[in-house]
């Protein structure tokens, strides 16, 4: 699982970047917007999201948790993928984004490569009220300052979940089962399980 990558901007190149980690090259296909703002041989933190599917394994990775939380919110829309996931948040921004669904706005949604009329509509109808833009911001819990929660939190997101009810089911996993803070690596995955149980029995 690659939640989170930090390295070296080998090169930029039309849809996607390579990033260097120890000496390690990760292709990641990212928003055009965010690609824009990156300059070769500097040093970025981009979050990522691992794409598996019969004939390939492709990273996707954003400059912010927000446009990530947002990447794996739309995906949840039956009917939408990564390649059009990331579609919309190269054609819009995040508020843009929450301003388009909230009003309705299906010509808005419909600008973005691959994604019809009806697409547009049913991430109106199915993320109406529910996007969280809040990622990466707010209070300053245990699933934001201890490193160990916080990897436990980018496997939930991982996995679909928004990352304020990922934090809060850490948080709760953390504080019930008597896990000592920072989280030890052998705890990481116990907790990952407990966590995901909480969320999945909230469902």
């Amino acid at each position: 699982m690659l939640a989170m990558l930090t390295g070296r901007v080998a090169a930029i190149e039309t849809g996607s970047a390579v990033i260097d980690v120890s000496g390690v090259g990760f292709e990641v296909r990212m928003p055009q917007s965010d690609l824009a703002s990156m300059h070769a041989e500097s040093t970025v933190t981009v979050y990522t999201a691992l794409s598996l599917t019969q004939d390939a394994l492709t990273l996707y990775g954003f400059l912010s948790r927000t446009s990530k939380s947002l990447f794996a919110q739309l995906q949840k829309v039956s009917g939408i993928g990564p390649r059009v996931a990331l579609s919309i948040l190269a054609t819009l921004n995040s508020d843009q984004l929450a301003q388009a669904v909230a009003d309705g706005d299906a010509a808005a949604l419909s600008r973005a490569p691959g994604l019809g009329k009806k697409g547009a509509q049913k991430i109106i109808l199915e993320l109406s009220g529910k996007l969280d833009l809040d990622a990466g911001t707010g209070r300053q819990g245990p699933a934001q300052t201890d490193d160990g929660a916080h990897q436990v939190v980018e496997g939930l997101i991982s996995l679909g979940w928004l990352q304020r009810d990922a934090e809060q089911a850490v948080e709760q996993t953390c504080s019930e089962g008597g896990y000592t803070l920072p989280l030890q690596s052998t705890d990481i995955p116990k907790v990952l399980k407990q966590a995901l149980t909480r969320l999945d029995r909230g469902r």
